[in-house]
């Protein structure tokens, strides 16, 4: 009798909100962190004020930290939930994106710490080389339905080679080994995944609207290819050039055909933050180490749209979360 008082006086609300927390908005993390070393870039490349720059860096750890403890409640008051989403075909792709989180707010801390920077990198990397390894497993068992392929599988791939993104500063030997695996098993991963979900695209029934932004994702690959690679080999060649280039001619194609029909607003829309982050940020290394006004534009350009477009939607799901809206069933 006194469970079922205490339960009725926790507000409906309040336990929905917990309940219903989806693991893919910590893409908003991925997101804000992406932002932050774009405009750091951009103080290079540019003057850019730096306080930008940090003052973005500090609301994405600010986000990621209301963010674990939130979805560390849910655990802790729905485990049955946290495991369907983690066993789920496409929603447990998305367990990557903490990985890939913490990752890059190494590189955002890097700044104030280069100890704390490695202690986190270090664990950001065994989150997502542990999850990579489970998820690609789960995927050799067999009995798989083409329809259940899906952008978001892509983020396996692509969190390996962010490792090496956020931590080709280091000179130990180990970190350079460690570098080198994550860099084979994202970019191996990478081409499997992209031809699967190409096929996929292609020969199967379009993806449902909640799904669509997702389609952003397509260009991480070679956005964050370009970067990890450069990061390794130290200059930007003409293998360097093709990854840029492929993920820029990929980028114009999935914005005219995302926004001519945009998808009603929900918080899948954070999906296109982190691959437009990548591609900015190859966008302004190519032009710092290329040169001409035509790339510098196209930087700039980048730049801008992606700073509006996380604008728009950090606006659209702060108004969605008060309104009671982002979290419910």
């Amino acid at each position: 009798m006194h469970s079922t008082q205490t339960s009725e006086a926790i507000p409906a609300r309040a336990l929905s909100s917990v309940r219903h927390l989806p693991i893919g908005l910590f893409g908003s993390v991925m997101s804000m962190a992406g932002l932050s070393l774009a405009w750091r870039l951009a103080n290079k490349s540019y003057g850019a004020n730096i306080a930008v720059s940090n003052s973005i860096g500090i609301v994405a750890l600010l986000l990621f930290a209301v963010l674990a403890l939130s979805y560390l409640g849910k655990f802790f008051q729905y485990p049955d939930l946290v495991k369907h989403e983690f066993l789920h075909p496409v929603l447990g792709s998305f367990f990557g994106t903490v990985g890939i989180s913490i990752l890059l707010l190494s590189s955002v801390i890097s700044v104030y710490s280069a100890s704390a920077q490695l202690v986190v990198w270090i664990i950001g990397a065994a989150a997502t080389l542990a999850l990579s390894l489970v998820m690609i497993s789960r995927l050799l068992n067999g009995n798989g339905s083409p329809t259940s392929v899906a952008p978001a599988w892509l983020i396996m791939g692509v969190g390996s080679l962010d490792i090496v993104v956020t931590g080709g500063a280091s000179s130990a030997d180990w970190a350079h080994e460690v570098n080198l695996f994550s860099a084979a098993i994202g970019s191996v991963s990478a081409i499997i995944f992209f031809v699967l979900i190409f096929s996929r695209l292609v020969h199967h029934e379009p993806l449902v609207a909640g799904m669509r932004p997702s389609k952003m994702i397509l260009v991480a690959p070679f956005a964050v290819g370009f970067i990890a690679y450069v990061t390794l080999v130290q200059k930007v060649d003409m293998f360097a050039s093709l990854l840029f280039y492929f993920g820029l001619f990929l980028f114009a194609i999935i914005s005219y055909r995302l926004f001519i029909k945009p998808a009603p607003f929900s918080q899948s829309w954070w999906a296109i933050g982190f691959p437009m982050a990548a591609l900015s940020n190859a966008a302004l290394t190519y032009s710092s180490a290329v040169g001409g006004i035509g790339l510098g534009f196209i930087a700039v350009l980048l730049l801008f749209l992606l700073t509006a477009s996380i604008a728009v939607l950090s606006i659209r799901t702060v108004h969605a979360l008060v309104t009671g809206r982002l979290l419910a069933a």
